[in-house]
């Protein structure tokens, strides 16, 4: 080998080497935008047409509110990768879902309603919410009627010690140990109602309250299993036997109903005659479970119901120590 053919094959040794031209070029991973906004709009169908069954899309819709902001991200992510028709269509369906959800947000005119107030206040304790913050609560708000889910014997105890004997003397209770028991507390007094409906579910007690002047209320407090595996045709069973509103009365369903405005089934109780309060105050976007865990909380499942004719006032979602669900309290005004 000459010196010169020497050099040039240092030099070349020198240099890195040349992209082999039949190397495969690495690709990023392609953003799977139409799988997602099938999906999304499967969701958005399935809600908008009430056309979920079993347990699994029965607890999918609960979080529909939360769906709208999915296919909003998606639309974005999309446009960014620069798929437009993709992203076209995730804002159409991001619409849908926004256009169900949004008017939650707004209040609703109220009927002409000038009868007596009522003020309504309905907590799932989890058996050990903290008694004092809810006693303080039945006075800050002046609570006529408590409804009180998940209510063991040992919990009744200390909301009488915290000073709800005194508040709120009249009661129709069934206290039981775990999730099953459930009490009305009142200010004024009530009457045990049997028959009205036979609960499913968890103890669902029911009354008449009598107020100030004469007139009555029918309350029940609420509280069904939620639609988790084999308990959803259960939880569906549960909802459509409570009882249905009365021209003869007015009647209040207060609780943890473990269903929201995306349910069909809860939809269809309304249907029947009630409005939601939190709905008709512009609340129903507050979520109300789950509670001081590591994450906030998303869903909304407790509510107070009225027969429609009674007008929503106020309401406030409010937080309760030591137990997994937040407090719907309403000011109802009676016909």
């Amino acid at each position: 080998m000459d010196q010169q053919g020497g050099a040039n094959a240092t030099v070349e040794a020198g240099r890195p080497a040349a992209a082999d031209p039949a190397a495969p070029r690495k690709r990023r991973r392609p953003w799977p935008a139409w799988t997602v906004v099938t999906l999304l709009a499967l969701w958005a169908i399935i809600r908008a047409g009430g056309l979920e069954t079993g347990s699994f899309l029965t607890q999918l819709m609960t979080v529909t509110p939360i769906g709208a902001g999915l296919a909003a991200l998606t639309a974005i992510l999309s446009l960014l990768r620069r798929n437009r028709p993709a992203a076209l269509a995730a804002a159409l369906v991001c619409a849908v879902m926004v256009s169900i959800v949004t008017p939650r947000a707004f209040g609703s005119e109220q009927p002409p309603a000038s009868g007596a107030p009522l003020r309504v206040l309905a907590i799932n304790l989890f058996g050990r919410g903290d008694a004092q913050t809810v006693v303080d609560l039945v006075r800050r708000f002046d609570v006529e009627v408590f409804s009180a889910l998940e209510l063991t014997p040992a919990e009744a105890e200390r909301l009488d010690a915290a000073g709800l004997k005194q508040l709120m003397p009249y009661r129709v209770l069934q206290a039981d140990f775990g999730a099953t028991g459930s009490g009305i507390f009142a200010r004024h007094p009530v009457t045990e109602l049997t028959g009205l409906f036979t609960p499913i579910g968890h103890n669902m007690p029911a009354a008449t309250v009598t107020l100030p002047g004469g007139g009555k209320v029918e309350f029940v407090a609420v509280h069904p299993n939620p639609p988790l595996g084999r308990m959803e045709a259960e939880w569906n069973a549960a909802l459509r036997a409570l009882p249905s509103p009365s021209p003869a009365t007015v009647r209040v369903l207060a609780g943890d109903f473990n269903a929201g405005l995306d349910h069909r089934a809860f939809r269809d109780l309304l249907d029947r005659g009630y409005v939601d309060a939190a709905d008709q105050a512009g609340k129903g976007l507050t979520p109300t479970w789950p509670n001081l865990r590591a994450i906030p909380p998303i869903i909304s499942i407790d509510h107070v119901l009225a027969d429609r004719r009674v007008a929503v006032r106020r309401v406030e979602i409010v937080d309760v120590p030591r137990t997994d669900h937040r407090g719907v309290f309403a000011e109802l005004r009676l016909p």
